[in-house]
């Protein structure tokens, strides 16, 4: 079957529009408003402390000398700048260390999407409300996450990065929302953000880039929400079109289905999870098999002769590259140095990923005992276990032990604890926040369906960051 044949599913492009423009708070299941609550949580935590990162910040300095008008802020600065370069900034932010949220079907991290994008046009518009983030928030989630369904992993096997692409639906549907427009309106704002999807994976090898891909499509779904209020027109089926529409360019396998069923009965943010350790989710199994067996065993490093790793293809492919010493992005999204950390260290956290860590002469030893493969029972299992691991290692004295996990920690189906989120966002804000404000951001996310006016939220996330 040619793609110009291909047979997608016509008008999802205008029921997922019509979906998240009528979409109210009251429509929202209160499991699901929890479940965004901790998401906002996450994020503001992501954000806040990747605003500390040189990559983010030359970005932000790009912004500045700009000279924008100042309308939404650059969190954890005191300075403003136009709502689309600050959402450009607080997006790549939100994505700059591996820390983000993360939903595995449609290869998604949207809190680092969707909460700038809110943010910043609640300061536009005065839309003050915590119901009205809320709903603008899980509006994004919805159809961002749907259209990364519907492209499948193939997307991903073609090179394009999920967060690039499916990502610009994240901010087109919650910037739609916060601007109040009408199912029509929404509808052109998706067909202009998905002209303007983008990202390559190669990124992930040791640019910068790939934090930058969440910034751009934040920043495009805002532009393409603006101009959709101002009547501007997109592709109006812009997913289903079988000739240069989403699906039938991004991926040759494409599930149209996927965008639609469902729709406002099985809640896609309710998949959503979250990352216990600052690395690509398809290793963290992997971190947690490998963890376990050297503690069950009493191994360190030294007494470990080989590390076996069987994973998906598509964690092979994404992961298991001959690691070179070339960036932090490289460190975060490998394989073979974060188990070596993991070893070493019994963590895979922020300091795990210093720059001057990563040509550790140690680290460098041990990944030489490592090798990966694909496990074809894993694939077998489908694309639900992805993620899944199984870690064998060889002592010195040829003792072998073996591990297998399924759901990776983190995960909907082992989830963290509100506790464990918790615990997170105050070890990644404490160099950012005073602990009177870390506590008071913690409460106002957890009853932020309650607040009639955010303003106390957004003056924490607005003020300057103590890392300054």
């Amino acid at each position: 079957m040619t793609q110009s044949s291909l047979s997608l599913l016509d008008n999802a492009t205008r029921e997922l529009a019509s979906f998240s423009a009528g979409l109210t708070f009251g429509q929202i299941p209160e499991n699901v408003v929890g479940r965004i609550k901790t998401s906002i949580l996450d994020s503001i935590g992501c954000c806040l402390f990747g605003m500390t990162l040189p990559w983010t910040q030359k970005v932000q300095t790009m912004v500045e000398e700009q000279g924008c008008s100042p309308v939404a802020s650059l969190f954890g600065s005191g300075r403003k700048t136009s709502v689309a370069d600050a959402v450009l900034v607080n997006a790549t932010a939100g994505h700059a260390f591996e820390l983000d949220d993360i939903h595995k079907e449609s290869i998604v991290h949207p809190g680092s999407i969707a909460l700038p994008v809110a943010v910043a046009l609640s300061e536009k518009t005065g839309t003050r409300h915590g119901r009205d983030l809320i709903t603008a928030i899980v509006a994004g989630y919805e159809i961002g996450t749907r259209v990364g369904n519907a492209a499948t992993m193939d997307l991903f096997f073609r090179g394009f990065h999920p967060q690039g692409t499916s990502g610009v639906f994240v901010a087109a549907a919650t910037a739609g929302r916060m601007l109040g427009l009408d199912a029509h309106r929404m509808q052109h704002t998706f067909g202009i953000a998905g002209s303007q999807a983008g990202g390559l994976m190669a990124a992930q090898e040791g640019a910068m880039v790939k934090r930058f891909h969440s910034g751009r499509a934040a920043q495009s779904g805002v532009y393409a929400a603006l101009l959709a209020d101002k009547d501007f027109t997109g592709i109006t089926d812009v997913l289903e079109a079988s000739y240069g529409g989403y699906l039938s360019s991004y991926s040759s396998k494409p599930n149209p289905g996927r965008l639609t069923h469902g729709l406002g009965v099985v809640w896609e943010t309710e998949k959503v999870g979250y990352k216990p350790h600052a690395s690509v989710t398809s290793i963290h199994a992997a971190l947690d098999a490998l963890a376990q067996l050297m503690q069950a065993h009493d191994l360190r490093p030294d007494t470990i002769a080989s590390i076996d790793v069987g994973v998906s293809h598509m964690t092979h492919v994404h992961c298991a590259w001959e690691y070179k010493a070339q960036g932090v992005t490289a460190a975060q999204m490998n394989l073979f140095y974060s188990l070596a950390v993991m070893a070493y260290d019994g963590m895979a956290f922020v300091e795990q990923y210093r720059q001057e860590r990563l040509a550790d002469p140690r680290l460098l030893a041990l990944i030489a005992r490592m090798t990966a493969r694909v496990d074809p029972r894993i694939d077998a299992m489908g694309p639900a276990f992805r993620h899944a691991a199984v870690v064998t290692i060889t002592s010195i004295s040829g003792e072998v032990f073996t591990t297998e996990i399924l759901h990776r920690r983190g995960s909907p189906e082992s989830p963290l604890s509100p506790s464990e989120i918790e615990y997170k966002f105050r070890n990644i804000v404490r160099p950012c926040l005073r602990a009177e404000d870390i506590d008071t951001v913690i409460e106002l996310a957890r009853n932020l369906d309650q607040l009639n006016d955010i303003q106390p939220l957004l003056g924490i996330l607005s003020a300057p960051s103590l890392a300054e």
